[in-house]
């Protein structure tokens, strides 16, 4: 289960074209927060294949070498399908503060998803400092989040290119 983001902690974002711009406004504030923002890409508006991007950041969530990770496309729908392949990813497309606060409280999410072309930067800034805050509730909640990794394991779930 993940905490509350503290600030100095490594986050990594990454985006498709369509949410670079909002990608760059989010490593801003991220990194007025105090968090170290590692930057996968993209790096232009340049058009690209989502999946490029969300599996790199998806794996490092994953393996556990970070907690949490922002990912950013057009609708937030192909990257959180990609984000969501990996065990351990709980990965939460999220348009308002209130769904940001229901996806840490109630799912432990430790992927924020966001539809760059459906949200305002002002609305992202809001978002991204609910998810960072929001502490999971855990118990009935913890119960739930532990039968999806379970599920996972029956299905014998690997992450892409792990040699499943």
């Amino acid at each position: 289960m993940v905490d509350v983001a503290r600030p100095g902690e490594r986050i990594p974002i990454a985006s498709d074209h369509a949410g670079f711009e909002l990608k760059e406004r989010l490593r801003v504030v991220l990194g007025e927060l105090g968090y170290e923002v590692e930057d996968i890409g993209t790096h232009s508006t340049a058009s690209t294949d989502y999946p490029d991007y969300a599996h790199p950041l998806s794996q490092q969530v994953s393996d556990g070498a970070v907690d949490r990770g922002i990912l950013l496309c057009g609708t937030g729908l192909g990257m959180s399908y990609v984000a969501n392949r990996y065990p351990g990813v709980r990965a939460a497309v999220v348009w308002n503060p209130e769904i940001a606060s229901l996806a840490r409280k109630h799912n432990d999410a430790n992927v924020l998803v966001l539809p760059a072309r459906f949200v305002s930067d002002e609305d992202a800034v809001a978002i991204l400092k609910t998810w960072l805050e929001t502490p999971f509730e855990g118990g009935r909640h913890g119960t739930r989040v532990t039968k999806i990794e379970h599920t996972n394991e029956q299905n014998g779930a690997e992450a892409p290119g792990s040699g499943a």
